[in-house]
Parts: structure tokens; sequence; C-alpha cells
């Protein structure tokens, strides 16, 4: 039937019978190694792989064989993805999509620990995640296929401009030619160096490989991943230290970070401030076995020694692109990260190479990134577009046991941005419904907004420490891209009872001015206050449905000098004393804080 398709569009076509040529068993392999199809017939259109005899007519049917029949190509691909990272098969995809010929190139080189997955007592837990990440890999490539994509598993590297040599795992090499190439690499992680680290420590991608459960864990490193690492392990009930050499979750908003900190070490992780390890030995081997640290102090000569089962290094991930021949055509390279600098269309410094993804130089490093990336950047490429993707609004979580989550400017690159007395930040403390039972800290979950005052009090940075942060954050991050203000954020009903709910609600300025002249009325043989509306008063900084601003907590603080100590809230929502007991300001901080009732 293809035979006579291809007659019919007046297309010449070889043919090669397998079963009549001497070696067709060995081309069987190699195609099959090419393409992941083992079924005949195998149509490849003008080098790019189509697919068998239903492929091809449903190819014909949406106009992409008569695409790739219509091309004289001076090179063998439109585009070659090195990588198979996530931007890069997004970018591929779209690109085979558009009626492009694409090819990925992808040789994954396994860690000192290995990569492999192996089966495990950890329960029916790792066994899901090992079968998760095997249906992952496999639609990968079956969504390649579908877009006749030509998926090749060796590893690239350029050897002059517009070629590139592919290596397969057992040494064969083959030449390939593009138009344009995107480097989508991606990272490994890094090792500290150190006598030992290679031999008995293992990195995040190691983890879930392990035959045993690690037991007491060292996690040296202070990202996101090292992190959520802990927290993870800690809710399993293991015994966790975290190492940090200087500030936690660097590029973050540092005082969400140190909260994160806070609500990990509620759960028992134990930090080291301030540490680096030297040296590692083994002390017994086993599964786990016993390992001793050696550490020294980043701020003087103290040197601290610590017995642990497992040590977890998270210090951060290399960028991949040292071994692939960027040298050779002129692409500049971050030579101490290794990361590619790119202007605001991922193009590098040769015009016909670009990069999405974790190897692309001051860009965040989230997978949902590199995917749009890749994706925009295939239909800028070969489908006339011109939309690029937003690094900025770009929502985030931190997957630590009380998830964080943002979107948009830190509090310190807004202020390197925007400038301090152009700001207004607002926060607040929430207590979610679900913890008011179990009597869970009321002065753990928190929030605040960055706001531009000179447009609108435009919302430019969202961040949410809290259950189910994520989904928060999600959400918000769609109203930042249609210009989020906090007369907007105010103006939305809540839903109740949600966390979210605690993100909108009331005007910050028609609470504190209330709040302000009833607290001048107070007097200290009459210490009773009634709440505005459903706000906590302003020495709380805090309201379960409203935004408190950190600037005008700060102006009022000469007016409101006295404490609370010995008040409370009462059933009816009011706050009661006896005489001699004074009420005033406490900072959004404070951990005596008292919570009303919801």
């Amino acid at each position: 039937m293809v035979k006579e398709l291809f007659s019919s569009l007046g297309v010449d076509c070889n043919i090669l019978e397998l079963d009549q040529v001497d070696d067709g068993a060995s081309v069987q392999e190699v195609l099959s190694e090419i393409t992941n199809q083992r079924t005949v017939p195998n149509i490849f259109v003008n080098k790019v792989h189509v697919g068998g005899c239903d492929r091809t007519f449903q190819a014909h049917q949406s106009g992409l064989l008569q695409k790739l029949l219509q091309e004289d190509p001076a090179y063998d691909y439109d585009l070659i993805v090195i990588g198979g990272g996530s931007g890069g098969l997004s970018c591929a995809q779209e690109a085979a999509a558009l009626g492009r010929r694409v090819m990925v190139l992808d040789l994954v080189v396994p860690s000192p620990q290995g990569t492999s997955w192996v089966k495990h007592n950890w329960e029916t837990m790792t066994e899901a995640i090992q079968k998760h990440v095997g249906s992952l890999n496999w639609s990968y490539q079956r969504a390649l296929r579908e877009k006749a994509v030509a998926y090749v598993n060796s590893y690239g590297e350029f050897v002059e401009h517009h070629k590139i040599k592919a290596t397969n795992g057992k040494g064969q090499e083959t030449c390939y030619t593009a138009a344009k190439f995107v480097i989508a690499t991606g990272e490994r992680p890094r090792y500290l160096g150190i006598r030992g680290d290679k031999e008995y420590c293992i990195t995040s991608d190691d983890l879930f490989s392990l035959p045993y459960c690690p037991g007491a864990t060292l996690v040296v490193g202070a990202s996101s991943v090292a992190l959520e690492c802990a927290g993870f392990l800690a809710g399993l009930g293991l015994e966790v230290t975290v190492m940090v050499r200087s500030q936690l979750l660097r590029g973050f908003d540092q005082e969400m970070a140190e909260k994160v900190a806070s609500s990990m070490q509620q759960l028992g992780v134990r930090f080291l401030r301030k540490f680096v390890p030297v040296e590692v030995q083994q002390l017994e081997k086993g599964s786990p076995g016993k390992l001793k640290v050696v550490a020294k102090s980043t701020e003087g000569t103290e040197m601290i020694e610590g017995l642990y089962n497992t040590v977890l290094l998270a210090i951060g991930r290399d960028s991949c692109t040292k071994k692939i021949g960027l040298e050779k055509i002129g692409v500049k390279v971050n030579e101490k990260t290794g990361k590619i600098p790119v202007n605001d269309v991922e193009q590098s410094s040769v015009p016909y190479v670009y990069a999405v993804g974790d190897v692309v130089e001051g860009k965040p490093e989230l997978t949902p990134v590199a995917v749009q990336a890749g994706r925009l950047l295939a239909r800028r490429l070969f489908g006339g577009r011109l939309e690029k993707c937003d690094y900025i609004n770009a929502p985030t979580v931190v997957f630590t046991p009380l998830e964080y989550g943002c979107c948009g400017y830190a509090e310190e690159k807004a202020v390197e941005v925007y400038r301090k007395e152009n700001l207004e930040v607002y926060h607040t403390l929430f207590w979610p419904l679900e913890w008011t039972v179990a009597c869970r800290d009321s002065n753990t979950c928190y929030a605040k907004i960055i706001c531009s005052k000179f447009d609108n009090d435009r919302v430019i940075g969202f961040h949410v420490l809290g259950p189910k942060a994520g989904e928060i954050t999600q959400g918000f991050a769609a109203a930042m891209k249609c210009g989020l203000t906090k007369q907007l954020l105010d103006d939305t009903i809540g839903i109740h009872p949600t966390c979210a709910q605690d993100d909108v609600g009331v005007t910050f300025g028609t609470w504190f001015l209330r709040a302000e002249l009833q607290y001048r009325q107070l007097s200290v043989d009459s210490c009773r206050f009634l709440p505005v509306g459903r706000c906590s008063p302003p020495w709380r900084s805090r309201s379960p449905r409203g935004w408190t601003s950190r600037r005008r907590a700060a102006e009022a603080k000469p007016l409101l000098s006295l404490s609370l100590s010995r008040c409370r809230f009462c059933e009816d929502g009011v706050l009661s004393g006896k005489p001699g007991d004074s009420v005033g300001a406490r900072r959004r901080d404070s951990s005596s804080a008292v919570h009303p009732p919801g």
C-alpha cells in the first residue's frame, strides 16, 4: 500500500528488502536502535523516520508527508537537539509538528554510584517510583516517534560547523549535519573534591537507586534539592542533618528560606550552619554502613566530626557542556559553571546554536520553564511566531514537608531592581483549618507579596509557605501574568476553608486606619478591643483574611508600644484583659503572638 501511495504522488522510492540481503539481520538491529520500531515497513523520507504503514498514511492525511517530500535539504536535518532534557524534547516535538526534520541525540553517562534501578526494600514506594520513571521514559520515546523525530541513543559532539559526530554505546560513529542545533544536555550532580566523596557519598540522583534504607543521613548542601531530600527522609522517620556552607536556598527570598528551615527544624531536622566537609571516612561496610565526616568551619578553624549511615551530596550541579565540541565552533561557555550565555531568544554566540534548560546561564533551573522555552523556541524558528519565554514570572515550589511556593521577584531582588522606596511589602501569618484541631503552631504558615507602588501596586513577587503551596502558587502565577494588583487581591472573594483564602481579602489601608483610631482610645484600665471585620489587631501584623504592610506597621510602632503578655482572645473574638494589663505592638515574627479564633 505504501508503494502505491508514493507512486500516486509521483515520488521515486528506494526499497530494501531485508530478507533478500546477507546482512539483513544486522540492518534490522540498527534500524530498531534508531527508530524503536521492530516491524516493517520502516519508512524514511529525506532521512526523516516517518514510521510504518499506518503512520505514513497519517502523515499524508495531515500534510506532513508532503512537507517532507518538498524538502531539498542542504543538511541532513533542519534541527538536531543534543541531549534528552525536557526542554530539548519539547523543542524537538514542536519543531517536528511544524513539519521539520528533527533528530535527538541522547546518551546518559552513569554517575559513580550508578543510575540503573534495582529492586530494593524501600517497600512499595520505590517500586512505584521505578514504574513511574519507566513509564515516563516510554511515553517520551513514544511521543517522539509519533512526531516522526529521529531518536538516536548516541553521544553528540561537534566536529565542525553544522556537523556533529554521534557515538553510540558500542563505539560506532556516525556524522550528521543540520541547519540549526539546540543544546539541552542538562546538568549532573557535583562532588566536593575531597577524600572519600565519590567512594562513599551518594547524590540526589542516586537516592532511589539505593538497595537499602539510608538510615541516619547527612545532607550536604542548601539548595532546594538538598532541603527536599532532607525533608523526605525526615518524613520517613530517619535522623537527618543538613550541613550548610553559607545561605539557604540561594536565589530565593531569604526571609522565606529561613522560615522553611524553621519549619523543618520543628520536624527534627538538624542544621549545621557555616560548615563544609573536608573528609569522608568509611568506618564500617554494610547496607547501610557507617561513615565519619570531618567538617571545618567557614568562619574560623573549628573542626567537628559526625557519624552517619549515608552522606548525600546536593551542593549543586555541573552543566554537561565540556565534551560536546562547543569550542570547535566558537560557542562561548562560562568557564566556571559550564553554562551557555544566551540572548532573549535562547541564541548562543554562534547564530545557529541555541540552548534551553539548565545549561542556560542566569535562567531558572526548572523543568516547566525548560519545556516552555523549548516549545516557544521551535515556534519562533519554524512557525513564524514571536513569543518569548517569561523567565521572571516563572512559578516554582520547594517541596519541603511544608511547601514553599513563589512567583516573581524575591524581596532582595525586587529591592535591587526597583529600589526599596518604590516597593510596598505586605505579609500575613495564617492558620490552616486542619491545623487548629491538632493544635499545630499558628505562627508557621506565612505569605507575603511585594508590590510596585508606582505601578498601581502591581504584584511583582508572591511567596507562600504552607500546605499545598504549589497549588496556591499556580493560580496566583496566572493572575500575575494578567497584571495582578494589590487592589484586585483585596477585591477577590476567598474560598472557605482554604489556605488560599488567606492570600486574598480585606484592604490593608482601611483596616489599619480604623484599628489605629480605636487604639488611640484604649485605656490601661479598660482593655477591650473589637476587631475590624474579620481582621486581627495590628500588633499581630497578621490577619486570617488580609495583608499587613510591613512598612506601615513599622511606622505605627511608636503608637503601639505596650505588651500582650497577659492578654487573650475570648470566644466571641474580642480581646480581654484586666486592669493593669497592657496592650501593644508585636512584630510579625513574634513566636508568642496570640491567634484569634477562626
